[in-house]
């Protein structure tokens, strides 16, 4: 009995660690939960986010002071989203790329012009 009130107990405790908290709805103990962002930090996402919501990562990493596209992708990474999205590029705890939440994300950036 004792042996499977400890495997239930580290099964929950191991989908917390994969649960995807989003920046336009977490408290700020979920936000204090991320690896990489403390209470000075999870503050400055909330305050921003009480002026309007965050509209993709582009418009959190222009509000938010402190956070960059090397930290949002570490965020992301460990279950940050913004709108349910995961920042592109981002690396799973597996090392694997994150998969992009919907197509669409790719048909909103301009292609990059080429250097010739």
């Amino acid at each position: 009995m004792l042996k499977k009130l400890l495997t239930i107990s580290a099964l929950l405790c191991a989908s917390c660690a994969f649960a995807r908290v989003d920046a336009n709805q977490a408290t700020q103990a979920e936000l204090d939960a991320i690896k990489g962002i403390g209470p000075a930090l999870s503050q400055r996402i909330i305050t921003q986010r009480k002026k309007a919501p965050f509209a993709d990562w582009a418009d959190l990493i222009d509000r938010v002071h402190g956070v960059g596209n090397t930290s949002a992708a570490r965020f992301s990474a460990e279950g940050l989203t913004v709108n349910g999205r995961t920042f592109p590029g981002a690396q799973t705890p597996h090392g694997r790329n994150a998969p992009a939440a919907t197509p669409a994300m790719a048909a909103d950036k301009a292609p990059s012009p080429t250097l010739r």
